[in-house]
């Protein structure tokens, strides 16, 4: 059974290497076997993260790029197959977001966050799906969703929003890409505590939300390990595309 969850002679890219929920999962993904090309626009967290990398595995490397900017990810994708000669597996992870009231909100924030969580994934997407198919290479693309992407939660309106185009946007690149063997899956986490959402975790807030999961606990950044290595073997999930896997103690479970 081991063997199905083996990702040995594979190399994942984590685009947001360096945040609190894309690190674990690149450490599951090394502990399973694969190489980890870990990218970020902060050379500080990156070493960081490659320091705590280097208790799994040696075969991990840092790459500075900007999520929104494709020429920043082409030149990256191209420094990543000169180191590892390709990828088999992309997983999307950076993000933003904010409790600016509704209508308090500026373009330029909505833009922003806008840029980060969906045309990110759009760019990323595009330029190295794009090297998978030239180097006839099929693999697995994982998204990080959210469950505010489903049923829209309070006070993060274009988090909301732009989570809820991650999922279509997996689900069209699932139809898309199945011709070239590139499996796209998205990640539902529930109430992660990571850097950008502590913020917003007012006491009220955590309240409403352990009313709302029935596990009556926030998870820990480690228990989306499994769901990560699931996706990105093709032993394991050979047959799953276009779907979003829910990591959430049954938030989405709840109505009243």
């Amino acid at each position: 059974m081991s063997k199905l969850f083996d990702l040995t002679g594979k190399t994942a890219v984590i685009v947001g290497g360096s945040s609190t929920l894309g690190l674990e999962m690149a450490v599951g993904l090394a502990e399973h076997g694969a190489r980890i090309a870990l990218l970020g626009r902060s050379k500080d967290k990156l070493d960081k993260a490659v320091t705590k990398m280097n208790d799994v595995t040696d075969e991990v490397k840092a790459f500075i790029a900007d999520v929104i900017d494709e020429s920043s990810l082409k030149k990256v994708c191209d420094e990543i197959v000169a180191w590892a000669d390709g990828f088999d597996i992309i997983v999307n992870t950076a993000g933003k977001n904010s409790a600016t009231p509704f209508f308090d909100l500026e373009t330029a924030e909505w833009d922003d966050i806008m840029d980060v969580n969906l045309k990110g994934v759009f760019l990323s997407s595009k330029v190295f799906a794009k090297r998978m198919v030239e180097m006839k290479r099929p693999g697995s693309i994982i998204n990080i969703s959210s469950v505010s992407s489903t049923t829209p939660l309070s006070k993060v309106v274009t988090y909301s929003a732009s989570k809820a185009g991650v999922n279509n946007l997996t689900q069209f690149l699932a139809r898309e890409f199945a011709p070239y063997q590139i499996r796209v899956n998205a990640i539902i986490p529930g109430f992660f505590p990571a850097v950008q959402n502590r913020k917003i975790l007012s006491e009220e807030r955590i309240n409403s939300i352990m009313e709302h999961t029935p596990m009556n606990r926030f998870g820990d950044p480690k228990e989306l390990k499994g769901a990560v290595v699931y996706l990105a073997s093709d032993k394991a999930s050979s047959y799953v595309t276009g779907s979003l896997l829910r990591v959430d103690g049954g938030f989405g479970a709840m109505t009243i």
